[in-house]
């Protein structure tokens, strides 16, 4: 059973599309990075699985079931768009989602202590949020997200406003949360994230899914079949289908491309050129194979 099936699911504002015909399945207990640029439509695709606005047409299924509105309570959403009360103190305002959220008063106060300590804040449970600096207020909202230990994890934007060292702790949480069980879509500009965090990714781009599946396979569907060498050159001069040679102080580098051949043929074919270093196939990252779909769809 996936945690989320989202089904033909369609959104327009006036004449403007916002989402046209989305299929989307998230795999339990899995990172889904949810990509896109600015007004593809992943907000409001967020906002539909949160039932903040209703979809035009199309269905989305929540651990199997047709989403409900009691299914909140099994749902953590942390939004771009930060909401905390300025003037409560951090300890009433964790408990006040605690309980929202459906814990009783006893659960709610020991998840609070216990994730207070697990974020080394203790100390700040009676200031107020006014008190707190942009990234330990980030803190106290992950906080609320994750307090009530939902199935679907939903982070829109996690890592804005926390400086590197905190970015880490938040990672480590949201892969610790992962290791759990817990479901967790990520929506995010940070594409090495998404490289380091997500399982599996799906890109909107002009309100149309244009990307879908396991990173893996689709880092392999991308391939360009380009291999990065390091050489200790001999006297032989170089050939010209050597791209981007660099000269360094023992060594050169540069890309070749099998161009039908296998990587061992290559290798024999570069050994007449000197002793090889290195010889690594150039994998795209997800951020080049993001940018390479935006420029396609606005070329067609």
């Amino acid at each position: 059973m996936n945690a989320l099936e989202i089904n033909s699911l369609c959104k327009t504002f006036g004449h403007h599309p916002a989402l046209t015909d989305i299929n989307l399945k998230v795999p339990r207990g899995a990172i889904f990075g949810l990509l896109g640029p600015n007004g593809a439509g992943k907000t409001t695709l967020l906002r539909i699985v949160n039932q903040i606005i209703e979809a035009d047409s199309g269905s989305v299924m929540f651990m199997g079931e047709a989403l409900r509105p009691d299914h909140i309570k099994k749902i953590g959403y942390l939004p771009e768009e930060r909401g905390l009360y300025k003037q409560m103190r951090v300890g009433d305002q964790l408990l006040y989602f605690a309980q929202l959220k459906g814990l009783s008063a006893s659960e709610a106060k020991a998840k609070v202590d216990y994730w207070l300590q697990r974020l080394q804040i203790s100390a700040w449970k009676e200031r107020k949020i006014t008190d707190l600096s942009k990234g330990m207020a980030q803190k106290i909202q992950f906080i609320a997200t994750v307090i009530h230990s939902p199935d679907l994890l939903i982070l829109d934007e996690p890592f804005s406003g926390f400086d590197p060292v905190n970015a880490e702790l938040i990672k480590n949480e949201i892969l610790a949360l992962r290791d759990l069980g817990t479901s967790v879509i990520l929506s995010t500009h940070r594409m090495e994230s998404v490289d380091l965090l997500c399982d599996h990714v799906a890109m909107i781009h002009k309100s149309h899914k244009v990307i879908d599946g396991p990173v893996y396979e689709i880092k392999r569907s991308e391939r360009s079949r380009h291999f990065q060498v390091k050489l200790i050159k001999n006297e032989n001069p170089v050939p010209p289908d050597w791209l981007d040679v660099k000269l360094h102080q023992d060594h050169i580098s540069f890309t070749v491309s099998l161009n039908g051949s296998l990587p061992n043929e290559m290798i024999r074919h570069l050994m007449n050129y000197g002793e090889i270093l290195g010889f690594e196939e150039r994998v795209p990252t997800i951020e080049e194979i993001f940018i390479k779909k935006v420029k396609e769809s606005t070329h067609e």
